[in-house]
């Protein structure tokens, strides 16, 4: 039968469709398969058109060879923010307030390569991005204003992508999303109730469970939640209690390039390629070393589309059991 599960994390509720629900494979869509070229003369992100962009923030390269680059890191061009504005606020027609649209919004250029995703990078090369991601959070958490930082990677048209080049984005904010706040009072409340961390807790009773558990090493857990707003949504959630992401240290951040590629591989392996959204969740500044957050990593295949149900209720629908597509990923 249909059923309603709260998440643990906000105390929204979700409805997991059991009578309209698809097998997992019936996700798997018939998708034309495209061929990619290496390099692309007009694209911007791609080794020779350096110019099309703003100056590079930061560089990445191998050791053995500092003539090329293997990262680069630039001001997107379109910014959602912008440093060169005002953080002061004010009221439009003496009612409703705004401020400046003062921030930082930037474009990880993952590889040199047009065609070369993130679960085709060898293993050093995803460490390197991992560690270029934990950099510029470390730097933009230092400016003044900055409240709230997001990484995220947009993956194919239908997931917000413009850019076939594999790129990742970074938006430093001066506000807290309520989104964000909503998760911080829930589980701060959580922890004065038990002294302990809720995110912590979660990781324990999902190994517990095991029903919606894909894998475990010794530094990740990686699940389908209770409580899935999307089919096949996974999180990647470190074992040892770390409010900020910008608090993971050089073993992690290995480990994490490999459990990340390892899902999004298993990912496209099960639902024909599809795109996706892969969005780092952590503390915002303040709470950095908050004892009742917990970074995670989120990636959700684009393979359902929000109707109006979701758009007035705020409930989504879900027609995929959790524990059914953990089983699935768990085969593969």
């Amino acid at each position: 039968m249909t059923e309603l599960r709260q998440d643990p994390t906000t105390n929204e509720w979700v409805i997991i469709a059991r009578e309209r629900a698809k097998r997992p494979y019936d996700f798997a869509k018939d998708r034309e398969v495209r061929t990619t070229p290496d390099h692309v003369e007009d694209c911007p992100f791609c080794p020779g058109n350096e110019r099309l962009t703003p100056p590079e923030v930061a560089v990445y390269h191998q050791e053995s060879d500092r003539a090329h680059w293997i990262i680069r890191i630039v001001p997107n061009m379109f910014p959602a923010l912008t440093p060169h504005t005002t953080t002061k606020e004010k009221f439009v027609d003496s009612r409703f307030k705004a401020k400046g649209g003062f921030g930082f919004h930037e474009v990880i250029i993952e590889t040199p390569r047009h065609n070369q995703t993130l679960p085709g990078m060898d293993a050093s090369h995803a460490a390197m991005l991992m560690q270029a991601y934990r950099d510029r959070y470390e730097v933009l958490s230092r400016e003044a204003h900055v409240k709230m930082i997001l990484i995220f990677k947009n993956h194919g048209v239908t997931a917000g992508t413009s850019l076939d080049h594999p790129h990742s984005q970074i938006i430093a904010s001066p506000v807290v999303s309520a989104h964000a706040k909503r998760k911080s009072e829930v589980a701060g409340r959580y922890c004065e109730k038990t002294s302990r961390c809720l995110y912590c807790d979660i990781n324990r009773w999902e190994i517990e469970s095991e029903s919606r558990l894909v894998s475990e090493n010794d530094q990740f857990v990686i699940f389908h939640p209770f409580a899935s707003h999307y089919p096949f949504e996974t999180w990647i959630s470190p074992k040892k209690h770390q409010a900020s992401f910008g608090n993971i240290d050089l073993t992690e951040i290995s480990e994490l390039g490999k459990v990340l590629q390892e899902n999004i591989r298993k990912m496209n392996s099960l639902l024909a390629e599809p795109d996706y959204n892969c969005v780092f969740h952590t503390a915002p500044i303040e709470e950095e070393n908050a004892k009742y957050l917990h970074w995670y990593v989120q990636i959700v295949p684009r393979i359902w589309t929000a109707a109006g149900f979701e758009m007035g209720s705020g409930i989504y629908i879900n027609t995929a059991v959790p524990e059914d597509t953990a089983k699935f990923m768990r085969e593969v």
